[in-house]
């Protein structure tokens, strides 16, 4: 690991009034149903990695064909779009097929969100426009097209990305439907952090006993956020609930550090999906109260662990590897008799 800190907010969070993550899944599920490719995702176990690891047992959540979008992403924005259609079918307004006619949802991603708000627009009968940095692979933009989201290209970053989105809906008065957070812009990324309940549902019904350590990989936090809510709710304060980033773009960690929300500065990461400077203000605010460790991983580490899950079987990317890049690099103070959850967030860009 390149760097890390223990939180010292833990318990109590970060001062100052801004909203926490949602931990109760009931009503996911119903809303996500309306997607016809949802279906519970495995958690695996390995245990001849946790043997190689020295450690009693190594848990992974494997979100590669989830939705058959292959990232864990897929949950979020069909869930907000679903919730939002719900309102409409419910006042007799129209059918499921046609609820957001009419209606464009805008957002920035470095691809697998844009996935998602892409094939839930497209499921309720709105459009989609997905701003992508020029540093997104092509392949992403490919994919989203072919899900039916118009792609525009803005900046160099992800941060001129959302700014660009934020900037077009204002002007062409669409929703934008981001996975990120800031003052005055809560609703919508709550209601998509809160579809990542269902992920984290499953992984508590699946995984029986409590793990002792839960690594999460975290860009803006979305993901990381909703799943430490659930652990705490389910599990309460047993589980060691570590927090991984690049050190390209340590955004949490520098926040939890200052106490306050700040901006990273760092180079462009090949852990591209996590590769977000700016924290989201709702999964800082939640993670300050639940993470327990805040870790970076180096770009080396990250491309190690890939190889690594290969050898056991596991395609995925830098970014779908990033929370067993900080296992591989040495957690501190990890025992033997511990039991690890992790999560393989996305499936390879080939794949």
């Amino acid at each position: 690991m390149v760097d890390w800190v223990r939180n010292p907010h833990r318990g109590q969070g970060l001062p100052g009034p801004g909203p926490l993550p949602l931990d109760d899944p009931e009503g996911v599920r119903a809303l996500l149903d309306l997607c016809p490719a949802d279906a519970e995702t495995p958690l695996r176990d390995l245990p001849a990695l946790a043997r190689e690891l020295g450690i009693a047992a190594l848990m992974l959540k494997d979100e590669r064909a989830r939705m058959g979008l292959g990232s864990f992403k897929a949950l979020g924005a069909a869930h907000a779009i679903a919730r939002e259609a719900a309102e409409v079918v419910h006042k007799g307004k129209a059918d499921w097929a046609n609820a957001l006619e009419g209606r464009t949802y805008i957002t920035a991603s470095a691809g697998n969100h844009g996935l998602s708000v892409a094939a839930g627009a497209r499921l309720f009968g709105a459009r989609a426009v997905v701003v992508l940095a020029e540093t997104v692979p092509d392949a992403f933009a490919a994919r989203l097209q072919a899900k039916g989201a118009r792609v525009l290209r803005r900046g160099a970053t992800y941060e001129s990305s959302m700014d660009a989105a934020e900037q077009e809906a204002a002007a062409q008065g669409w929703t934008l439907l981001s996975d990120s957070s800031w003052p005055g812009y809560t609703e919508q990324p709550t209601r998509v952090m809160e579809g990542y309940l269902q992920m984290a549902a499953e992984i508590t019904g699946q995984a029986g006993r409590p793990p002792s350590h839960i690594l999460l990989q975290a860009g803006v936090g979305g993901l990381a956020a909703a799943v430490a809510a659930h652990a705490r709710r389910a599990w309460g304060d047993a589980p060691v609930v570590v927090v991984v980033e690049p050190a390209a773009a340590p955004a949490l960690i520098d926040s939890i550090r200052a106490g306050a929300l700040v901006t990273a500065d760092g180079p462009v990461s090949s852990m591209g999906r996590l590769d977000c400077k700016t924290p989201s203000m709702i999964a800082l605010a939640g993670l300050a109260r639940d993470a327990d460790l805040f870790v970076t991983v180096s770009e080396d580490e990250a491309a190690r662990a890939v190889t690594r899950l290969a050898a056991h079987g596991i395609a995925t990317t830098p970014s779908g590897a990033a929370g067993l890049a900080a296992l591989f690099a040495g957690l501190p103070d990890l025992p033997p008799e511990a039991r690890v959850l992790a999560i393989v967030s996305e499936a390879p860009e080939d794949g």
